[in-house]
């Protein structure tokens, strides 16, 4: 079947190779910068506190830690991808080297809508911080705002940053890492001069029954499927709050995407996807820690954990520095969603799945401009005009999605290109990326019956547009399978 066709390897390095393309001008720094940039955002400053207070108490520290197992495991998968077919799209150019192109596709589309979506929920969220940190006009900023001015302002600037090159995003966000990960840095230190032990036991409350959430369409969709008891504390409480910290780590796929821009990409793609998994889960990890070491886990106010757990112990002037802090995150959590998603255009764009011309890359800044500047123009609106806090969701499961379609594309390379060099190999495969996979799933499960048909009609929409434009454009239309 033609809407099963797949995309030799070989095709895809030398299109990335040839004349037109991207510029290889990132190191490891560069990656992890990009990488830290994305994922350290608004998890480390909203998630330890509501986590901590709804479902696993001080034992918040392993749920961190137990997500940053399962992101390792999709990380493995992605290492061994995007060193092995180092190219723009990541895990759409995977899924057409594998599962074909009716799957990259879907992949592709997905991508769109986790990056697009999530640039504009977090620069609502920017706005709204940078209003209680200026004391700004509610009308103008925040939610409350009919047109979030604040949203637009900074989605602009920053895609005008993402347009101009490559170098100057880079430079932008490890200015803006090394902020929020110094303010980091020091809420750890400083937090622990006000640790009270009581507060830690005991470490793992014990499990007890929740109120069932609401029925219909709001119910996690295991329970909906399973029957699942809701309960709270205890194991249970743990597992639960590590489904949803689990999306705090998102977001490290973005430096898969920028396999083409990187100067060594069979050894610094592997060495960015590890060093920002390791930086971030530490950070996680200590900063949840110091926080419900500070508070009683009752006590934490979820809006502001972090700045709030300061004022308890009476150093109010430290939840300054966490606002500067949480502004600095999210500012390059915005840039890199940007970046991330023009390449995906780009390299869709490449493939002929979309108009050629939209993937157009600029003489002298070196760039997908055209892709980033519809893309800036997009989000810029849906963060202007769009409440966007009930599709939020759609962030998380467009990921997940992608982070299964990766873990499977490895065992399928192998066994299809078995001589293909592989310069970071998955150990234990197929059983990791299994693993990769299955946990991936679980944690869909964990979301809204009501996620899941936006997102599935959100493919549906995609579907559409691939068998009205793209089956039918695609450059391989007239090219055979390789075997």
């Amino acid at each position: 079947m033609s809407i099963l066709r797949t995309k030799s390897v070989e095709d895809v390095l030398a299109r990335g190779e040839a004349g037109g393309g991207l510029r290889r001008r990132l190191g490891p720094l560069s990656l992890m910068g990009f990488g830290i940039g994305i994922v350290i955002g608004t998890g480390i400053f909203t998630l330890t506190g509501v986590e901590a207070r709804d479902h696993a108490g001080p034992a918040v520290t392993v749920s961190f830690l137990l997500a940053g197992v399962a992101s390792l495991l999709a990380a493995l998968c992605y290492a061994e991808l995007a060193s092995s077919v180092p190219t723009a799209g990541s895990a759409y150019t995977y899924a057409y080297a594998t599962m074909g192109e009716i799957f990259a596709w879907i992949i592709g589309w997905d991508l769109v809508l986790e990056f697009a979506l999530g640039a504009a929920v977090v620069a609502r969220g920017w706005s709204g911080y940078l209003a209680s940190l200026f004391d700004l006009p509610s009308s103008l900023f925040g939610e409350d705002s009919v047109v979030n001015v604040g949203a637009i302002l900074i989605t602009l600037a920053l895609g005008a940053v993402a347009t101009v090159g490559i170098q100057q995003s880079s430079r932008v966000t490890n200015v803006l890492v090394v902020v929020k990960v110094g303010i980091c840095v020091f809420v750890v230190v400083a937090g622990l001069f006000f640790l009270d032990a009581a507060n830690l036991t005991p470490f793992v409350p014990p499990s007890q029954p929740t109120d069932a959430s609401e029925p219909g369409l709001t119910q996690p969709l295991s329970q909906l499927l399973f029957g699942i008891e809701p309960s709270a504390f205890g194991i249970t409480g743990v597992l639960t709050a590590a489904a949803v910290v689990f999306f705090a780590y998102t977001g490290f796929e973005a430096v898969a995407n920028l396999g083409e821009e990187t100067r060594k990409p069979s050894r610094d793609l592997p060495l960015g996807l590890f060093g920002t998994l390791g930086v971030s889960a530490v950070l996680y990890v200590a900063v949840s820690f110091v926080v419900v070491g500070m508070v009683d886990y009752r006590q934490i106010d979820p809006g502001a954990p972090i700045a709030s757990a300061f004022e308890s112990v009476g150093a109010g002037w430290a939840s300054h520095l966490v606002s500067i802090a949480a502004v600095a995150g999210l500012t390059s959590v915005i840039l890199v969603d940007i970046v991330a998603i023009g390449r995906i255009g780009f390299a869709m764009s490449r493939d002929r799945l979309l108009p050629p011309s939209v993937g157009r890359i600029h003489p002298r800044w070196g760039t997908p401009y055209r892709t980033t500047i519809a893309v800036t123009a997009g989000v810029a609106l849906l963060a202007g005009f769009v409440p966007l806090s009930s599709l939020a969701n759609l962030v998380s499961i467009g990921t997940l999605f992608a982070f299964v379609t990766v873990s499977i594309a490895v065992p399928v390379l192998r066994r299809t290109r078995p001589r293909l060099r592989r310069p970071f190999r998955v150990p234990f495969s197929p059983v990791v990326p299994v693993l990769s996979a299955l946990a991936c799933l679980y944690l869909m499960t964990n979301l809204s019956v009501e996620t899941w048909l936006r997102f599935l009609a959100w493919l549906a929409l995609g579907m559409v547009v691939y068998l009205a434009y793209g089956h039918r454009q695609a450059s391989l239309r007239d090219v055979s399978s390789p075997s």
